[in-house]
């Protein structure tokens, strides 16, 4: 590939992963083996990663004399803090699942095979919950970190009326009262 064409590619990588950093529900990314270079990208514009314990993780391109361009150099260090992504990107060192997990790169590690059956769980425990105020709490914490505390704040005030005059939070309060499970419509 020239020049122009690695450009495109990666401009469009960069967009189809901030697209989905951007979708208002909840995205979960599962890894089973390899998640290098933009593997990892698209992972890390997911909200919560779960890898099984023999995922291997790496953004390696600086050993190639180029950097992560599909937003691994922005979104890493958000993550896991600068100093832990700089050693990473600086070194192209790959991590393995335990390690992702302990330095805080994915929310679980299980066991080889299982990562799927994790994110199962945790999607059908999310599913659980009124639609409108994942949405909304997704929203406050993703825009809530762009800006300083006083903003943020106030959009997590504005999230949380969002909340308030919806069918979901009545059911959820006359479902805590009765001692069942709310049946959510996200209105």
């Amino acid at each position: 590939m020239n020049p122009d064409e690695i450009r495109s590619f990666v401009n469009s990588l960069r967009a189809t992963f901030s697209f989905l950093e951007t979708l208002c529900l909840p995205t979960i990314a599962v890894i089973e083996g390899a998640a290098l270079g933009g593997g990892l990208e698209m992972a890390l514009s997911c909200d919560l990663r779960i890898c099984g314990e023999d995922a291997i993780l790496g953004l390696p391109e600086t050993g190639l004399a180029i950097i992560p361009g599909a937003g691994g150099t922005q979104r890493l260090p958000r993550l896991i803090g600068k100093a832990k992504a700089k050693e990473l990107i600086f070194t192209g060192r790959k991590v393995g699942g335990k390690d992702a997990m302990s330095i805080g790169l994915v929310n679980y590690c299980v066991p080889a095979g299982e990562a799927h059956l994790k994110a199962l769980e945790i999607a059908r425990d999310i599913n659980d919950k009124g639609p409108i105020a994942i949405r909304m709490a997704k929203k406050a914490i993703s825009d809530g970190l762009e800006v300083n505390m006083k903003p943020a704040l106030a959009l997590e005030e504005d999230c949380y009326e969002q909340t308030l005059n919806t069918k979901d939070r009545l059911e959820g309060l006359a479902a805590f009262a009765e001692k069942r499970k709310p049946r959510y419509t996200g209105e």
